[in-house]
């Protein structure tokens, strides 16, 4: 895989990184482990995976009532 494209990928995932983290702020939720992957960008060919870690009980709540 070229580096370049790696390069997008990564760039492509903290926008999407970002954009997740304002839109759920603005649900009023907060996931303090949103983040990239590191594993997943020390892959020999990086294809970044989005972490949205573990969070309580009430924001899971919170978060499937926003998705319904």
């Amino acid at each position: 895989m070229e580096p370049t494209h790696s390069a997008h990928c990564a760039e492509e995932a903290e926008d999407t990184v970002k954009e997740l983290r304002a839109a759920l702020v603005k649900a009023g939720i907060s996931l303090p482990s949103l983040g990239i992957d590191p594993v997943s960008l020390a892959r020999e060919a990086p294809c970044p995976l989005i972490e949205l870690g573990r969070c309580s009980v009430e924001t899971a709540r919170r978060l499937a009532a926003v998705l319904r």
